[in-house]
């Protein structure tokens, strides 16, 4: 656990990123921890049978007991209070200590020496602080780091671009913030020739709030509601993101409950986008799909369900954003669903990247869907292979 911390900054630092770089990282820096961390137990429960001469059985479930219990608060803590407030690396750090601040009290077995004990605590402590943050903000949900290029304020999850917000010079015909990512460009050509002069779309996954704002501030008389499920993100939107935070400053409010806002424009919620679909009832005519966990749409998302509730509230088009290989597993299962609920269906994908992964678009409608006069540059109109629908029980094997 003493070295865990650094390796981890070491690791990230190197740009070990995706399913490889996962694994790698996980063996090299977590394994080794999490088997040596169930070395204690066998001795505690040799010390505690030890102790208690005629009741060992009760002696071996209190041993077990605690180690389950403690598991289960110790996640509970971790994940809702130790992440947010300091972090995986110092997190990591002072479970090592904490174990070995217990050692002074165990019973049995040869007396151990505090001296040694305090040193290692203290270089366990040491080498959590002094290990640089995996994360520049981190909550249990989301590794968030913020880039600033020139006018370009770039927003990236778990070391994957989440949006990206470009300010357009003053005097410019559209002096609103500016779409950095050329899949935004496309899904708001759509929505500019779709949607009416006050439309009310919701959008699942809050991310930068680019498109949102875009669609407030370009038609006055639309209203939004951002379904974002970690309230981190548009914390660090509030913060760095100039555009988009004055847009929340100014129309934001929240929308958790089913009422219609009273004065605001741009309704936030943070919630899972399925617990929101389920639950919620307003009426919206359209909608915008762009909700990803790292670099894959979590599963519950991408079911004929939901898309079937997704029907049943809004009266216009759909728009669908996935990362996959061309003509891949989950673009194929996304169209089967699309397909099967709506007669009108278009696909556009961008370009590939080295993995032979990138954006894939759709928009499903009642009515025919007009096509755009042109694409952003390397997009173009696609063909998706026949397949079966997912269903929330048989579905996308992606994050859950």
């Amino acid at each position: 656990m003493a070295v865990s911390p650094t390796l981890l900054s070491a690791f990230h630092a190197s740009g070990a990123r995706g399913t490889w770089g996962m694994i790698i990282t996980v063996l090299v820096v977590f394994f080794p921890a999490s088997v040596a961390v169930t070395l204690p137990s066998p001795l505690l429960a040799k010390f505690a049978i030890e102790a208690r001469p005629g009741r060992e059985g009760s002696s071996l479930g209190i041993v077990m007991a605690a180690g389950s219990v403690g598991a289960i608060f110790g996640a509970i803590l971790a994940g809702f209070v130790t992440l947010p407030l300091i972090g995986s690396t110092m997190t990591f750090a002072a479970c090592g200590a904490a174990a070995l601040l217990c050692l002074p009290f165990l019973r049995g077995g040869k007396p151990g020496d505090k001296g040694i004990t305090v040193a290692a605590v203290g270089f366990v402590a040491f080498a959590g602080i002094a290990a640089p943050p995996s994360c520049q903000f981190e909550s249990g949900l989301s590794c968030l780091h913020v880039e600033k290029r020139g006018p370009e304020v770039r927003l990236i999850s778990d070391g994957i671009m989440q949006a990206s917000e470009r300010r357009v010079p003053p005097g410019a015909a559209d002096n609103t913030v500016g779409l950095g990512l050329r899949y935004t460009e496309w899904l708001w050509s759509r929505m500019q020739r779709d949607l009416g002069t006050a439309p009310s779309v919701l959008f699942i996954g809050g991310g930068g709030y680019t498109l949102p704002t875009k669609l407030l501030e370009t038609r006055p008389d639309a209203t939004a509601v951002a379904v974002e499920i970690d309230p981190l993100v548009t914390e660090v939107v509030r913060t760095h993101m100039p555009r988009a935070s004055e847009m929340i400053a100014r129309a934001g409010y929240d929308a958790s409950g089913s009422a219609e806002a009273t004065n605001g424009r741009l309704g936030l919620v943070h919630a899972d986008g399925r617990v929101y679909l389920n639950e919620t009832e307003r009426r919206f005519d359209a909608v915008v799909m762009d909700a990803f966990s790292s670099n894959s749409v979590p599963a519950h998302l991408v079911t004929l369900e939901t898309f079937a509730r997704l029907r049943d509230i809004v009266d216009g088009p759909i728009y669908v954003n996935l990362i996959d290989t061309e003509d891949g597993p989950l673009a194929r299962g996304v169209n089967a669903i699309l397909r099967d609920l709506f007669p009108h269906v278009e696909v556009v994908n961008g370009a590939l990247n080295q993995r032979d992964r990138g954006n894939i678009l759709f928009v499903a409608s009642d009515t025919p869907v007009r096509p755009l006069a042109g694409l952003p540059e390397g997009y173009r109109r696609t063909t998706i292979s026949d397949a079966r629908a997912f269903t929330d029980d048989r579905g996308w094997t992606g994050h859950r």
